[in-house]
């Protein structure tokens, strides 16, 4: 398997990563952000967008959208479209958020997630921890209710900082 080319991204891709986010996140759920709310959080200067995309492709077929706060970074969001899954590039992606990360002078790399969503067993393999559960803290389109996982991997040389 070749890995995917990881770019940079701006706002100047923003219709790639709505092509992405609107194929790769579930609507039943509700997870998938808004135009607005990404180029929101782009405007931030502690935030990046990392892209990757297949090699021999002309579009990214995964993007990462992190941000930066003292020692710790947050991964805000990662998707991969459905049809590019299973080929490296969520893995690609984590790696090179917590590379990033890591050159910005964080600690620990963080994300919370619905639990059972199956990208659990992406960063478990990627060396996430769980580290906190927040009760009925999402609420599906049906009014279901799922808890968030809290999940973090350190970047530094503490392997307390997982919990």
């Amino acid at each position: 398997m070749t890995p995917p080319v990881i770019a940079p991204g701006s706002t100047a891709e923003i219709e790639a990563v709505m092509r992405i986010m609107d194929s790769a996140f579930d609507p039943a759920f509700g997870e998938a952000w808004n135009r607005g709310q990404v180029l929101g959080i782009l405007s931030l200067s502690d935030v990046w967008l990392i892209l990757a995309t297949p090699e021999g492709e002309l579009l990214p077929e995964g993007f990462a959208l992190a941000r930066q706060t003292i020692d710790e970074a947050e991964l805000l969001l990662l998707a991969v479209r459905p049809e590019a899954r299973m080929r490296g590039i969520g893995r690609a992606l984590v790696e090179a958020v917590a590379d990033e990360a890591r050159g910005r002078g964080a600690l620990r790399l963080m994300l919370e997630m619905r639990d059972g969503n199956p990208a659990l067993a992406l960063y478990s393999a990627a060396g996430f921890g769980q580290i906190g559960r927040r009760r009925d803290y999402y609420r599906g389109r049906d009014r279901s209710v799922h808890d968030a996982i809290t999940l973090a991997r350190p970047l530094g040389i503490d392997p307390n900082l997982v919990g």
